[in-house]
């Protein structure tokens, strides 16, 4: 099983990847709109692009299962990230000399990157979830994800730093030394850490992969599990988009205040990983499931009180409400990954990493679906209706029923506690 500095190490790979992906939606985009000034849809696209790559993961989930030696998709799908956060930088840079030639050169990026996240991502998940004590995937999912965390709030605020002021060479430069430090990083932070590990070899011939997925998919608690990822994902993600405008034209936000607003949501997301991983684990207070449950609830609830203090308009107390909703989705994210580490050992030996993999197809697909759902719900409606409160927050109330929906299928699909003697490789009914 992992020890705690194994799971750190690993973690450190999470931190890799936030590290590239983040100067795709920060960065990179902030340069194609105001320095270049073209439309904002032209990096939604390419972030969606990246997303829809993601499809992959059970292709890349399946050949760490039956190839083994997850360290090496581990870090070869960072390579790949690298590459493509490296060309996605270059082509905006080649974006105001020859636009057909940046935009290629950019959608290869992309593509590049939704694969580098798929592959690394997916075998780092698989690896978590065979080798870590159950005890300790709570903790393991806080950690892993704080340093995600950890990686995008530290690029993004050194890079935005040092690119001031911007010229292309210095563009490269930088983009060049994350990249080629997040290889780096990555190498050294999991070598040696799976061959140390004693895990049972597959007691079947490897199936072809479309065979193994639909095994996977015959599986009932898999099958209803990829469906509360993707329902309870499109729900974390349709406010992505529309909070901060919310806040502006509702509230009279200024720029400023929801740049803070959204700052504060983070730390409340942050906040919540943290209690999960303290009381889970450490505490050993409530099961994994009983912390998905409240996240969920928790979050409908907080999305509810965002609708309703729309109604009352500049001055009603929206941080607060904001903070609570980023609360209780930190909750929620923590105990539903280490949910999916727990339920990707469960039915068919030898099949983690597909597991994992449709898992993160379901949430990647959800990540892009939920966002461009909620942005285009929220301007539909505001053409629909007068009141902009009442358009957005008829949104929110719609996010909120999907947290609602989620949360009951939490209940019938993610394992309350379990005695200690019981095999969790024998899933009655499968």
């Amino acid at each position: 099983m992992l020890s705690w500095l194994s799971i750190v190490r690993m973690g450190l790979v999470q931190m890799c990847l936030g590290a590239i992906v983040v100067l795709t939606t920060s960065t990179l985009n902030r340069l194609m709109v105001v320095e270049l000034a073209l439309p904002a849809v032209l990096p939604g696209l390419l972030v969606a692009l990246h997303y829809g790559i993601q499809i992959t993961r059970p292709q890349w989930g399946y050949r760490s299962d039956t190839g083994g030696h997850r360290t090496r998709w581990i870090i070869g799908g960072m390579a790949i990230l690298a590459a493509g956060g490296f060309s996605a930088a270059l082509g905006v840079v080649l974006l105001p000399g020859s636009f057909a030639l940046g935009l290629t050169v950019s959608i290869l990026a992309y593509a590049l990157i939704g694969v580098g996240v798929g592959a690394s991502g997916t075998s780092l998940l698989a690896l978590l979830a065979t080798a870590t004590h159950p005890r300790r995937r709570a903790a393991a999912a806080t950690i892993t994800w704080l340093m995600m965390i950890l990686g995008i709030a530290v690029t993004a605020g050194v890079v935005g730093s040092l690119l001031d002021p911007y010229s292309p060479a210095l563009l490269l430069k930088i983009v060049g030394v994350v990249t080629l430090g997040a290889v780096a990083l990555t190498a050294v932070a999991v070598q040696g850490i799976e061959a140390r590990l004693t895990i049972t070899a597959p007691t079947e011939a490897p199936v072809p992969f479309l065979d193994g997925l639909r095994e996977v998919w015959a599986e009932r608690k898999a099958r209803n599990f990829t469906l509360f990822v993707f329902l309870s994902m499109t729900a974390y993600f349709m406010q992505e988009l529309i909070l901060e405008p919310y806040a502006g034209l509702v509230f009279a936000f200024t720029p400023g205040q929801s740049t803070s607003l959204s700052g504060a949501q983070n730390g409340g997301v942050f906040l919540g990983m943290v209690t999960v991983g303290l009381c889970a684990t450490g505490l050993k207070l409530g099961a994994l499931r009983s912390w998905v449950i409240a996240g969920c609830l928790g979050s409908a609830a907080a999305l509810i009180a965002i609708a309703m203090l729309g109604q009352a308009g500049p001055g009603a107390p929206l941080l607060p409400a904001v903070i609570t909703l980023g609360y209780m989705n930190g909750v929620f994210a923590v105990a539903a990954i280490g949910s999916m580490m727990q339920l990707a050992g469960e039915g068919r030996d030898s099949r983690e990493g597909t597991r994992m993999g449709l898992w993160g197809a379901a949430q990647a697909i959800a990540a892009g679906f939920g966002g461009l759902l909620g942005a285009a719900a929220a301007d539909l409606l505001r053409h629909l209706v007068d009141s902009d409160a009442t358009a957005f927050g008829t949104v929110f109330l719609f996010e909120a029923a999907l947290f609602l929906v989620s949360g009951a299928i939490a209940l019938r699909v993610v394992d309350g506690p379990r005695p200690a003697s019981a095999d969790p490789a024998l899933v009655p009914g499968e």
